[in-house]
């Protein structure tokens, strides 16, 4: 099935992931007895793929990965996954998904056409091509494209202002109900077990082809009152404007209500209260605009 592989050095990338929060799997679901997977760590997910350093997820584990710069929809694909594989045959797949806000994320339609009637063995073999928008499928230094064209129907995404992407561990124990299923709900059929600290998709890097600055949110044209980070960290919720700024902010829930309302007298700064993750309304000045919080 057809799909973009993009090799490290086959285009200027924009830019690579630069930071990830790791949640590491077992090294054998079925097994859990013999604990989690350790090899790597959240930094060898970020930076160039190639540069020597991976991290392996684990059965069922997941990582979440930030952006210096917002990804959008571009002709073709508009990033790429890196997987460690070594031989083009021995595949170690995940499902990708991406968010806009750190909260809703949205999963590429996975397809897996691989024989799922007999297991794949530790360091079985797989083909390719049996494959569709699952990481994994190529060699070391070439990654796996992915088109936000094809969430283009979604509504809990913007294609054009994604700013986080997820990467979750396929379990291949295709005759059992832990195992993971493709869109159709078919079984994926990858290497089982892989009870190693290594064990699990390894992942090296995720490249970015299309992406633009974030642009600091404008409360008003006319406005000195933008201000930045956006989206913001729960539990660190500090907005800085570019200019000392002053008035009533109030903080509204996506549906309007009033919940805080936060005075600034001439500072470049305010602390926001604690917020949960989720898309909120800031308003200043009558002029409203979203606040996203993620976690």
């Amino acid at each position: 099935m057809g799909q973009d592989a993009v090799h490290r050095d086959s285009v200027n990338w924009s830019c690579w992931a630069q930071s990830c929060t790791l949640y590491r799997g077992w090294k054998q679901i079925n097994q859990p007895q013999l604990g989690w997977v350790n090899s790597g760590n959240n930094n060898d997910a970020t930076g160039t793929a190639g540069d020597g350093a991976v991290v392996s997820l684990g059965d069922s584990g997941y990582a979440i990965l930030q952006f210096p710069e917002i990804i959008y929809n571009g002709p073709g694909p508009d990033f790429a996954v890196f997987e460690n594989a070594f031989n083009a045959q021995f595949l170690e797949l995940a499902f990708v998904e991406v968010s806009s806000d750190g909260v809703h994320f949205v999963r590429f339609p996975a397809i897996s056409k691989m024989d799922s009637n007999i297991q794949t063995g530790t360091f079985g073999l797989s083909v390719a091509d049996s494959f569709y928008n699952l990481a994994g499928k190529y060699p070391y230094l070439t990654g796996t494209g992915f088109d936000l064209e094809e969430l283009k129907d979604s509504s809990f995404i913007d294609i054009n202002a994604i700013r986080f992407v997820k990467i979750v561990d396929v379990i291949g124990i295709v005759q059992s109900d832990l195992c993971s299923r493709d869109s159709r709900y078919y079984p994926i059929n990858d290497p089982f077990p892989t009870p190693f600290n290594e064990g699990g998709f390894d992942l090296d890097a995720v490249g970015v082809i299309h992406s633009r600055q974030s642009s600091a949110i404008e409360l008003n044209q006319n406005s000195e009152a933008s201000f930045y980070p956006h989206p913001v960290k729960s539990g660190q919720e500090r907005i800085y404007f570019y200019k000392d700024c002053e008035g009533l902010f109030q903080i509204k829930s996506i549906h309007g209500a009033l919940l805080y309302t936060i005075s600034c007298q001439a500072a470049n700064f305010i602390d926001l209260p604690h917020l949960d993750p989720g898309i909120y309304i800031i308003e200043w000045n009558g002029i409203s605009k979203q606040l996203i919080i993620y976690k």
